[in-house]
Formats: structure tokens, sequence, C-alpha cells
């Protein structure tokens, strides 16, 4: 039967959707702006949003397993809990939901919190369902490229404890993997959470000395001011949510983002290959810049 993939068009959803593609799965997804839609032949496009429940009681009709991937928004945690009761009222048992590691730990952060809540209805509702529970993105890096290069600086304030950041491409091929293993399953497998991170846990002078080394001159680490952070984002985002990126680097420094034992070679183990490293991110930037 057809997987829904939610959050097609962003970073991650995008790479699930070519993964189950790629695997042979019969993929359907939902976006607001069918315009967006350029996926591969095959793909079959359900138009609207988490919140319109007519458009999503149409997307999920013959939908045997879901991917749920709803950004950072002021109705997050909206759109997760009308996204789970639908998918129940059209017998989807079968979730693949993207959260984040230490979202039980984590929650003055609103996201974490809004994720943490969700884990939990995901739960209590019975679903056959896989968590996935990604650290910081190193795609996010993308963001801050020319600070890097251009500057010698590397501004996020990821504190001295240590995080494993985690490539969008291996969290797209864990997911589509989970998908598939629940599809195909004859009967519903029990819930199962993995935290999806990256081979090397960094510290902010850790990073910087990446930079150094893949750019050949200095880079030097910003520091642990999330209060500076939350300045900067809030020229260019709402301050909202300037104000939730500052409260997640503050965890990032008090805590870092570090990873179980077992969890590097749990991921290995399930792709059967090295997970990407940040090294090896920073060095392909440096080689376009």
């Amino acid at each position: 039967m057809t997987i829904l993939v939610t959050g097609a068009t962003g970073r991650v959803g995008r790479k699930v959707v070519q993964q189950l593609v790629t695997r042979g799965a019969a993929v359907r997804v939902l976006v607001r702006d069918p315009a967006k839609a350029d996926f591969p032949a095959g793909v079959e496009i359900a138009t609207g949003e988490l919140l319109d429940i007519d458009a999503l009681r149409a997307a999920f009709a013959g939908v045997k397993t879901l991917f749920l991937l709803n950004a950072v928004a002021g109705d997050e945690f909206t759109q997760a809990l009308v996204a789970l009761n639908v998918a129940r009222e059209a017998g989807i048992e079968r979730v693949v939901y993207l959260s984040v590691i230490h979202a039980d730990r984590f929650v003055n952060v609103p996201h974490f919190a809004v994720k943490s809540g969700a884990e939990r209805m995901i739960e209590q509702m019975g679903f056959s369902a896989t968590i996935l529970r990604p650290t910081y993105f190193i795609d996010n890096e993308l963001m801050i490229k020319d600070v890097i290069v251009n500057h010698g600086v590397y501004p996020m304030p990821i504190g001295s404890k240590g995080v494993a950041m985690v490539d969008a491409r291996d969290i797209a091929e864990v997911a589509a993997l989970e998908l598939i293993r629940r599809d195909q399953a004859p009967a519903k497998l029990p819930l199962e959470t993995i935290n999806l991170v990256g081979p090397d846990t960094l510290t902010g002078p850790a990073v910087a000395a990446v930079w150094t080394a893949v750019l050949g001159r200095a880079v030097v680490y910003g520091g642990d001011d999330p209060g500076a952070f939350e300045q900067n984002l809030a020229t260019f985002m709402p301050k909202w949510m300037a104000y939730e990126m500052r409260l997640m680097a503050e965890r990032y420094v008090s805590d870092g983002m570090i990873p179980e034992p077992g969890d590097v070679e749990r991921l290995t183990k399930m792709l059967g290959r090295p997970l990407h490293s940040y090294r090896n991110f920073a060095a392909e930037v440096a080689a376009s810049a």
C-alpha cells in the first residue's frame, strides 16, 4: 500500500521521498504548493496542510504508513495532534515520526516539548511507530557558511560538552528503511526509538578547528553566547522563534547533544556504511568556496 510523506518539500522530506522511490515504494506526498512538488515520476501528489482537515482526510485515504514531519511553528503541536487523530480515523496504524534527541529532557525548549508530547500521544494511541530522534542537522551550517568562510568565525554557540551533528542524508535513509520495514511487516510492530547522530561529537572549538583545517586559514569559535545568537536571529526571523533558538543553544552549552552508547554502531549497521561526517561536509563546502 501507499506510504504518505508530510514535509516532503523540505531538506529531509525530499530525501525521504527519493529514498523510498529508489526502493520501489508507492509514495504519496502532502504539499501546500504543488508548484514546488518536483518529485520523481510515479509520486502521487496531495495538496493541503496539516491543519486542513478535509485535505488530510483525502490525503490519508488508502494510506497504510505515515511519515510525520512538521516543522517548527507556533502551532506545531496542534498540527501534530490533528494529523495523528486524522491518521487513526483513516485506519493508519503505522507511523514514523521525526522527533528530536533529548525531547523528554530539554522540555523548556518549545519544539522539544512539542515533540515529547507527540511521542507520548503516539505511544498512548497504540500506533506501530518508530520515533526518530535526530541531533542538530549538519545541513543547518549552510545558513552560516558565509560567516565561516568569509569572516573566519564559527558563530553557533554549541559549547564545550559536544554535539554529534547528523547529516540529513543519513536521517532520510534511516527513515525510509523504517517506513518500508513497518509498511511491509505482516502485523503491527512494537514501538521503537532511534537516536540519529553523527559519527563525531564535536565542541565549538573542535568545529572551528575542522574549518581551519579544510580552509587552510584560521577560523575561531565565536563563544558561548546564546543571547547574542538570539539578537542576530531576530533580525531575520520572528522574535518568538529567535528566542526559542536561544533556549535550544543554552541547552547545547549546558548539556550538549551526546549520543547514547551504541548509537553510532546501530546506525552504521542499519545503513551498511559509515555515517556522513562533519569534516566531509566542511571539506565539500570548502572545495566549492
